[in-house]
């Protein structure tokens, strides 16, 4: 059987394009984590997350951004990992209902994309809509982008291998910490269980 191209892999119709924590107070300019911000910005992954965005609103392709959040008592977020408490003394909270948990510009979001928030876990798919509203959709293949690449988006990209969903990740539309890290959990890790690419070949792929 002969390997699908990246046009077929990308079919409007059953594609969904994820992002991932691109809010305000992550990767925004009043950053809870402005080292993270800075990558996410500085090496233009959050600008091609908004060209992917763009492109996605004018192919018809469904746009799905998820965003991390907590109440202002914390109450229902997890506590049982470093991270987790290192998250709760940060100068900068996302709480629900605030500047910070908004997309971040330049990514625009268009009264057609769905925003899932979540509470607690490592993933948008943990305990959220998530699953069930791109089966919904008639997703096959879903486009990860955003941040991190040390947490979010490795844990993104193997719940939706798990659940079934053929998965791209263009590595020039993600960031993490530090700036070397990104490609080597591409290379090392994400590459084998999802189809890597760029955002230019995406683009392409839209526009053929």
């Amino acid at each position: 059987m002969a390997r699908e191209t990246l046009a077929e892999l990308l079919d409007p119709a059953t594609t969904v394009l994820l992002t991932s924590e691109c809010q305000q107070g992550v990767v925004g300019e009043e950053s809870a984590l402005p080292e993270l911000a800075e990558q996410a910005r500085s090496s233009g992954a959050l600008t091609n997350i908004a060209r992917l965005v763009a492109a996605a609103h004018y192919a018809s392709v469904q746009v799905m951004h998820a965003v991390a959040e907590r109440r202002p008592d914390g109450r229902g977020s997890n506590h049982n990992a470093r991270l987790f408490h290192a998250v709760s003394r940060l100068p900068v909270l996302q709480i629900s209902g605030t500047k910070a948990v908004r997309i971040a510009p330049p990514i625009e979001v268009a009264e057609e994309d769905l925003v899932v928030r979540r509470l607690h876990g490592l993933s948008p798919m943990a305990g959220t809509d998530v699953d069930a509203l791109l089966r919904n959709l008639g997703c096959r293949t879903l486009i990860v982008t955003g941040v991190s690449a040390n947490v979010a988006i490795p844990n993104t990209v193997f719940d939706a291998v798990n659940l079934g969903y053929r998965v791209v990740v263009p590595a020039d539309a993600i960031a993490g910490v530090p700036a070397d890290y990104t490609p080597l959990m591409i290379r090392n890790t994400l590459a084998l269980i999802s189809s890597v690419t760029t955002t230019d070949e995406i683009l392409a792929a839209w526009k053929g």
